[in-house]
């Protein structure tokens, strides 16, 4: 391997830097362009752990609502789960609807994760807007 300026310059050879970084999302590696840089359009990222969640959430409610099962923890029980993770997941249906519809999209904030979502957030829809986008 040559050091950085021992290229020789023949008029054929073309170097070409391009400053990047990777982050781990998802248990995947992601490269992060610096601020301003573009690639095109931007891929949907449809996080499959977050929407999963939701749709369990989703599932719960209904088992709850139904009287299929009388309370968090007997449903817990038969989901064979902790009840406090149960619960916390149940505060997904609780999202404004724009926000479950960006995640479906795959066009959520980079940053929004599935552990922020199950900290406590506030019901008011626009707070939560402002909290999350």
């Amino acid at each position: 391997m040559r050091a950085r300026g021992d290229t020789p310059d023949d008029g054929r050879t073309l170097t070409v830097r391009v400053p990047l970084s990777l982050r781990k999302r998802g248990g995947r590696k992601q490269v992060v362009l610096p601020k301003g840089a573009t690639w095109g359009a931007p891929r949907p990222r449809i996080d499959n752990t977050i929407v999963k969640a939701i749709a369990r959430a989703h599932r719960w409610r209904r088992r709850l609502e139904s009287g299929e099962f009388a309370s968090v923890t007997e449903l817990a029980e038969a989901e064979k789960i902790n009840d406090s993770y149960l619960a916390r997941v149940l505060r997904l249906t609780l999202l404004a609807p724009d926000i479950v519809e960006a995640i479906l999209d795959g066009r959520q904030p980079g940053k929004l994760q599935i552990d922020i979502l199950l900290k406590p957030l506030p019901l008011d829809w626009d707070v939560q807007r402002a909290m999350l986008v």
